[in-house]
């Protein structure tokens, strides 16, 4: 499991280092307005989330840390995958099936509800193929090469001419 999500973060990274900070930074395609730095700064705040939760067995989704600094340079965004990384390679595989609480606001208040450590770290991992995909779409507004066939697909996404099968 670490080996694949560690995988798919590289690919934020290979990204990253064929991208300067305007192109980064920019957040000029509509509808939303925002940039691949957000994005990326969200997905990493997610997987922190879950990093800094896992010793005291709670999770607090919505505690993130929204460091600006991270959306806006790339050689900061590339740090912090590089702290999220290290900090995934170090989990014991052994811990994947402690029961961890974790919370978040659903939008009418926080909810808390038990989770395996591995089931959140595979929610944080579909969630940054997501954020890629919402990424990919940027990238292509803005005339920026992918920087793989896999970025921002799920593994289970039929490929080709199939829609919705």
């Amino acid at each position: 499991m670490i080996p694949a999500i560690i995988q798919n973060l590289n690919r934020g990274i290979r990204l990253l280092n064929s991208i300067n900070d305007e192109e980064y930074s920019n957040n000029s395609t509509a509808p939303y307005y925002s940039s691949i730095g957000v994005h990326m700064r969200h997905i990493l705040d997610v997987f922190n989330c879950v990093l800094k939760g896992i010793d005291k067995g709670i999770i607090d989704l919505s505690a993130r840390q929204r460091n600006e600094l991270a959306e806006i340079n790339v050689a900061v965004g590339l740090a912090y995958f590089e702290e999220i990384q290290l900090k995934l390679s170090k989990i014991d595989p052994a811990s994947l099936e402690r029961v961890v609480q974790v919370k978040d606001d659903l939008g009418l208040g926080m909810v808390t509800a038990n989770y395996t450590l591995a089931a959140a770290l595979i929610q944080a991992h579909s969630h940054a193929i997501h954020h890629f995909a919402s990424i990919g779409y940027i990238i292509s507004q803005l005339g920026i090469d992918l920087p793989d066939g896999d970025f921002g697909y799920n593994p289970t996404t039929p490929r080709g001419n199939t829609v919705n099968k």
